[in-house]
């Protein structure tokens, strides 16, 4: 008898958390970086919203009809596919002295118009590879030019009714746009509504970056991405801590989605972990009064 009673309310618990979390105003909702075909393990772990890869479902090598065939999979699926990350391969600059902006633009062109009709609202500007830049070279430049490009972009996605959100990557992955500072002077620079700031909480721990950079660059933020900071695993898995941060989003008045971007080595175990670990989080912070 106690032991299902225990049961029933832990199953009370975990469900009015995914109410607070999913349903309640102003909270943000959650999402989960993954492939379609886990669609159904994310949407019976909590998961109303997962983020794809470009390059599975959108990108310009995908014939018509192995778009048309993405497509009827988006529409069956379960939870909404709501962004897609790996925007530009590593093979296609778009910083540094090699970036040929006509390609950079016809490449991007076919993405966001495929993410239109997918019903994709968020590409998510990682492509550590396609950014980085040669050692030596004029960072004063590279900035420059990338801006130059970014409001191109944002052009072409205002076109398409998506929005670009730039990620703040980590010195491991790149050696341009390495810090969440960095990233949104140059969105500010670019200074189109398409092309707005990914908050990337795993690398901003690995940067050692304040939750205070979040609050001073509010009128940037349109999306944010989060994982454990060690191994990036999955929230819950290590037991990190991410209220300092959570708070920063709940000062700001964030409304958004916070996308759980990791790696994991028992998907069946740890989606449903994550959900439950990451939204209690959510539902704390954003409970408390300011």
């Amino acid at each position: 008898m106690r032991s299902s009673f225990t049961t029933l309310l832990a199953f009370t618990v975990a469900m009015f958390i995914s109410s607070f979390v999913s349903d309640k105003p102003g909270v943000p909702q959650l999402g989960i970086v993954t492939d379609l075909s886990n669609d159904s393990l994310a949407h019976s772990a909590g998961f109303k919203l997962i983020g794809e890869s470009v390059s599975r479902i959108l990108s310009p090598t995908l014939t018509d009809a192995e778009f048309g065939n993405k497509l009827k999979q988006i529409k069956e699926a379960k939870c909404k596919v709501l962004s897609c990350n790996l925007f530009f391969p590593a093979s296609l600059k778009i910083a540094g002295p090699n970036v040929v902006e006509a390609k950079v633009l016809e490449y991007a062109d076919v993405v966001l118009s495929r993410a239109r009709q997918a019903g994709v609202k968020f590409i998510v500007l990682g492509s550590s590879g396609s950014r980085n830049i040669p050692d030596g070279y004029d960072l004063t430049k590279a900035k420059s030019d990338f801006v130059a490009l970014g409001k191109k972009l944002g052009q072409v996605a205002g076109k398409h009714q998506v929005t670009i959100v730039l990620e703040n990557l980590e010195t491991t992955e790149t050696n341009f746009i390495t810090s969440l500072k960095q990233a949104a002077e140059i969105v500010r620079e670019v200074n189109h509504p398409n092309f707005r700031l990914n908050v990337d909480i795993f690398h901003m721990t690995r940067q050692d970056e304040s939750p205070a950079d979040i609050v001073a660059n509010k009128d940037l933020i349109a999306f944010c991405e989060i994982s454990e900071k060690e191994k990036r695993t999955f929230p819950g898995v290590a037991g990190d801590d991410f209220k300092p941060y959570l708070s920063a989003l709940r000062d700001i008045n964030y409304k958004g989605f916070i996308f759980i971007e990791g790696s994991t080595k028992n998907l069946s175990a740890e989606m449903p972990l994550a959900f439950k670990y990451l939204s209690k989080q959510i539902a704390e912070v954003y409970g408390e009064k300011k």
